[in-house]
């Protein structure tokens, strides 16, 4: 019998408070793994991974962080070769697949779902694609009614709250580019 019965893949610190609270309030036994090789610069990577660990000490929950940061996929995304959001979706979620399955645990989801401005449709037909392609089940849960109040939480946590999804091309479109490359650039020092 594995450790977990369930991974839940995390983008952040602040998408994950509701979902964590939740799985925690249902006794849900869960691994949450921080792995997002699209969030770019390799500073804000570090600032959003440094933030989920936080919160899981805060919380008291078990926690693995990868340190990847790997913005080649997104530098080369061409839109002749469909969605970027996809690519990055189905890069995540078929790594969190590959994780369950490598670990034993049977199922994985992400905190992706919570956020109102994911496309809901396409995580879960990649989800279950990643989930069939290593032979592990994809939960969906549909987390949006609870954004605003894990949000919230976030807040009260003193979290970092990030203005962009993270990868190079959502910074370029960000109407808020110039305060994030000011504040990244404190990081850098």
């Amino acid at each position: 019998m594995a450790e977990f019965d369930l991974l839940l893949h995390a983008c952040c610190g602040p998408c994950a408070e509701w979902p964590v609270r939740q799985l925690m309030q249902e006794s849900v036994r869960f691994l949450a793994w921080f792995y997002n090789p699209n969030i770019h610069p390799a500073a804000e990577n570090r600032r959003r991974r440094e933030n989920f660990l936080n919160l899981a000490g805060q919380l008291g929950f078990t926690a693995q962080a990868e340190p990847d940061c790997d913005p080649s996929s997104w530098l080369s995304w061409r839109p002749e070769q469909g969605s970027r959001c996809q690519m990055c979706y189905r890069r995540r979620l078929e790594a969190a697949a590959a994780k369950a399955a490598g670990m034993g645990i049977p199922a994985f989801t992400t905190t992706l779902l919570i956020s109102p401005y994911q496309d809901h449709e396409a995580l879960r037909r990649i989800g279950g694609e990643a989930g069939r392609k290593f032979g592990v089940d994809f939960l969906y849960r549909d987390f949006r009614p609870s954004f605003r109040q894990g949000q919230q939480m976030a807040r009260e946590d003193g979290l970092y709250r990030q203005k962009y999804c993270g990868c190079i091309l959502s910074l370029e479109e960000s109407p808020f580019k110039e305060k994030i490359q000011c504040d990244l650039a404190g990081l850098a020092e």
